[in-house]
């Protein structure tokens, strides 16, 4: 048979219960320590010689749904010690029981300070008045900070990586363990010498995972020359995908002559896109400006003086970034548009009757957006049919360029054989980019330096060149079993405590809700 329960058992170790009482739905509970003696909190000296008593009301864990107030009876001894510098002192208990000066016990205080590394300030403060602990959301970030993130064990192999604490405006730095898998530090920003400064007191690190960002690059070279820096996979691929979409966007003037696009009649344009073509127009002008200035041997920046154009508009000028041909604007009749050549060609030429007709199948556009392609498409007739034809934009070519050709349909079958047949060098580029991606994914070292050769003369040269510099980080990529994208995920986390917070959080408080979680 078990043991009977006693009031001593109910409160923190070391005390004994004198009395328990009700007052305003808070239960008092006066106690005693057990002790006869303390030690001097200046000399260590043991003393049984009491001065006084005095009171202490401590808030503890709630009982049977009630607050629970402990009212210790607190004793002060004398000291005495001769060289000791206190004559009287109060006495002291267990750290992990009640610490000096403290208005709640250690194991309430333990919840609390979990509640707010979980929850932060006012939602942990909610929450903790439903579990009847009464405590403010300023308690509990003060409790947070003052508890800090705990000392880390001395990392070998670490992930760093940027985090924002502004989109575009500012960043700062998050560093990782990946050994074991938890966050580490984080950093004000994200400035190679900031990075460095703490990089070289860690002189044990032998690897290194980072982005492919030439900062974090440099200051691992300068404060850990020796250690091993791995690229990061993820960005890998997802540049060497950017580097093709880039090559489409390049090739989009050859694309549309292929699927012959190219040929704009303003006749045929809406109100809309006649406004887009003069756009286009005078871009193509601008465009023509630069080039010429360019060929005549003027510099860059005195090319922004004479235009007034920016400096990025014209570089992606000069890198054949911003030279297409005028895209026919998408409207919202695309899905229907198989069915109204169907109705036209059927003898339907009412614009009002098939936008009614249109809108029991679904449509949700206006009359006009049906008129203006009725419009069209009756000049279109007049001029012997021939009608406007539109090129999917980049992005959607590098797609269908990607994707396994049983996920394509017949027109985009057509479509993708009709560029690959018109512009053999974007053929090339989609296969040096899949060799590369293979190559990540089977971890096969040997190909690198052959793919190199073939990509540094194609249309992905530049993704080629970033490979090359980068090229000892990259082939620890493809060979090591470390990346970052643990230290993503470890990002992901530090932005759901940030928002959490309303993105007010500083960074003590960030550092000790994401380390001190841990």
């Amino acid at each position: 048979m078990g043991h009977a329960l006693r009031p001593s058992t109910l409160v923190p170790r070391g005390f004994v219960v004198d009395d328990t009482a009700v007052e305003e739905e808070v239960m008092l509970i006066t106690v005693r320590p057990s002790s006869a003696a303390s030690l001097c909190p200046g000399c260590g000296t043991r003393s049984q010689r009491i001065h006084s008593r005095y009171q202490r009301r401590l808030a503890d864990l709630p009982m049977a749904g009630k607050p629970v107030r402990i009212v210790v009876v607190a004793r002060r001894f004398h000291c005495g010690a001769v060289l000791c510098g206190r004559r009287i002192f109060a006495e002291r208990f267990d750290g992990d029981v009640l610490a000096p000066w403290a208005r709640r016990t250690a194991r309430l205080d333990q919840i609390v300070h979990h509640l707010g590394l979980a929850l932060g300030g006012r939602p942990a403060a909610s929450f903790a008045k439903r579990l009847m602990l009464p405590v403010s959301n300023d308690t509990l970030l003060r409790i947070v900070r003052r508890r800090g993130s705990p000392r880390f064990v001395p990392p070998t192999v670490i992930g760093i990586d940027d985090w924002a604490w502004r989109r575009n405006q500012r960043y700062g730095t998050i560093i990782c363990d990946l050994e074991r898998r938890k966050t580490i530090a984080l950093l004000p920003d994200r400035e190679p010498a900031t990075a460095q400064a703490w990089l070289s007191d860690q002189p044990q690190i032998g690897v290194v995972a980072r982005d492919r960002g030439g900062g974090y690059a440099l200051a691992t070279a300068k404060a850990l020359p020796k250690a091993i820096q791995v690229a990061d996979r993820w960005h890998l691929m997802e540049n060497a995908s950017r580097a093709f979409l880039d090559a489409v966007r390049k090739s989009m003037r050859s694309i549309r002559a292929a699927l012959g696009a190219a040929t704009i009649d303003p006749e045929l344009l809406t109100a809309a896109e006649r406004i887009q073509y003069e756009g286009y127009l005078r871009r193509e002008d601008t465009n023509a400006v630069i080039l010429g200035l360019s060929k005549d041997g003027t510099t860059i920046r005195e090319i922004v003086r004479r235009t007034g154009h920016s400096r990025g508009v014209v570089r992606k000028v000069l890198r054949g970034q911003r030279s297409d041909v005028f895209r026919v604007r998408e409207s919202s009749l695309e899905l229907y548009l198989p069915w109204l050549d169907a109705q036209w060609t059927a003898g339907e030429r009412n614009a009002t009757a098939l936008w009614r007709r249109l809108k029991s199948q679904g449509f949700r556009g206006c009359l006009r957006v049906v008129t203006e392609w009725a419009t069209r498409r009756r000049r279109s007739d007049q001029v012997n049919g021939d009608a406007l034809r539109r090129a999917p934009s980049a992005r959607t070519i590098a797609r269908l360029m990607t994707i396994g050709r049983d996920s394509l349909s017949k027109p985009e079958t057509v479509t993708v054989a009709v560029i690959e047949g018109g512009v053999p060098l974007l053929v090339e580029a989609r296969e040096i980019v899949a060799g590369f991606q293979a190559m990540i994914r089977k971890k096969t070292l040997a190909d690198l330096e052959p793919w190199l050769e073939r990509a540094r003369s194609s249309l992905v040269a530049s993704f080629a060149n970033g490979v090359l510099n980068d090229r000892s980080a990259v082939s620890a990529a493809i060979t090591s079993q470390w990346s970052n994208g643990q230290t993503e995920g470890q990002i992901t986390k530090l932005k759901l405590v940030k928002r959490q917070m309303y993105g007010r959080g500083k960074l003590d408080l960030l550092q000790a809700r994401v380390i001190g979680a841990g």
